[in-house]
This record gives structure tokens, sequence and C-alpha cells, in this order.
């Protein structure tokens, strides 16, 4: 397939996950330009030793959902000019309900929520000065079956899936829509630990037998960022093996 894009700048939030950071060499290759975001120096140089061999060919961006005037600060610095957003960024909050200290609750939604909000505003009036943009957001099956424990969490990725799909509805006629990828277990981060030390069982849940790669979730979002998927709009796309379609 002949991929086209409708622009070439995109800016991936929560760029120093390893999602992300298997996107954006496909990205590029494919003549995008990513502006990746890192919450700390750490995070800083993962991406730089990540992304040695495209040097020139991407940004780096400090933006941090947990302190709101970073999101103002980033988009100054990249003019107000986007075409893209791909959205990677999640805190991690898990416990029960009943248990979880009520600070740690109201910070982690004030980021999950709240200041996202000010993030997807932002994103949306540069697009609108352009006519036309794409926002992809990666939440997760979690949004429709979550674990106990996973709570906060789920409501999170909910909450978030609502308000994307909010601007696909609202802005689709200005040029601007939207679409939720929800994976479901991944070859990656928190989860990969997580897998290992269930791995029986949980295999057990998803009918093709094996985790997803994030190179099979990077391949989704950049057909998701063409020009051939602009119909898909305001909605959520699975992406489990099947586990969700299982009683």
């Amino acid at each position: 397939m002949n991929m086209r894009f409708t622009g070439t700048k995109c800016l991936i939030v929560g760029g120093t996950c390893d999602m992300a950071l298997t996107l954006a060499p496909k990205m590029i290759l494919s003549g995008l330009f990513p502006i990746m975001t890192f919450r700390s120096e750490s995070g800083q140089k993962k991406l730089e030793s990540r992304l040695g061999d495209f040097e020139g060919k991407y940004a780096a961006e400090y933006l941090d959902l947990d302190r709101v005037h970073s999101i103002g600060q980033s988009f100054e610095t990249i003019e107000n000019k986007l075409d893209y957003l791909v959205d990677f960024a999640q805190d991690d909050l898990e416990g029960l309900i009943a248990a979880t200290d009520a600070q740690r609750v109201q910070s982690f939604f004030e980021a999950s929520l709240n200041n996202r909000t000010i993030m997807i505003k932002t994103a949306a009036r540069a697009m609108l000065t352009q006519k036309k943009g794409r926002m992809v957001y990666v939440s997760s099956t979690a949004a429709a079956r979550q674990s106990p424990g996973q709570g906060f969490y789920a409501a999170a990725k909910n909450g978030a899936e609502s308000l994307y799909n909010a601007v696909g509805i609202e802005l689709a006629s200005k040029g601007i829509t939207t679409i939720c990828v929800r994976p479901g277990y991944v070859d990656a981060g928190r989860a990969k630990s997580f897998i290992e030390k269930h791995e029986q069982r949980i295999m057990d849940q998803i009918p093709i037998k094996r985790m997803l790669s994030c190179e099979e979730i990077a391949d989704v979002i950049l057909f998701l960022l063409t020009d051939s998927a602009s119909g898909i709009n305001a909605t959520s796309i699975t992406m489990d093996g099947g586990m969700s379609a299982v009683k």
C-alpha cells in the first residue's frame, strides 16, 4: 500500500515508551517529523540513545501532564503548528477503590483528565489554524475489561477516549479527526514483567496465544495517520488477539 500523509509534523506524547520509540523510526522513514516528548533527563537520554541514527529528523520536547505549564511551553516551541498528535501518555495508579489514598487519586485524575483536556484543546486549536489534523489516542482493553485494582486506570482511559471522540465529533467538519486504539497485552513496559509471572493464565485468554508486539501496534498507528484512514473517526479499534471477544 502506498501510504499518503497530509502533513508532516507529529507530536508524540509519552514519547519515551517502547511503543512510541518503535513508531518514531517508521514515521521518519515515511517522511514524517516526530516531536518526541519526555518528562525527565533520563527520558531525554533514552530518546537520544534509541533515535541516534536519525539526528535532525526528529525533535525532543519536554512535556509532562503532571505539570500543566509544560503543555503551553511545548506548543510555543513548536510554534503552534501541528498536523498529527499521537498520545501514549498514562500515569500509573493501581489499587482498590476503597483503599487508595484520596490525594493520590486526585493527582492522578488531575493529570490524566484535566491536564490532558488542556493538551487536547491546545492541539486542536493548533490544527484548526491549518484546517486539518489527526489525533490518535493509545488506550487499553482495560477501558472495557478491567481487572481488580485497575478501576482508576480504566476510568482514566475511558475518560480520555470520550475526550478524543468528542473532538472527532465536533471538529470533523473542520478537517480534524480522531481515533482510539485499545491494545491488549503487549510485549513491552510494565505488562511484560506481569505477563512473565502469569504467562499460562494470560495465554489461555488470548485466541492467538501470544502477546502483541510494539511493531504491530506501531504499524497500525502509522496506517491510522494516513489519508486512507481518515474516514475512521471518533471510535475505537481493539487490538488484543481476540481476547475481549472470549466469554
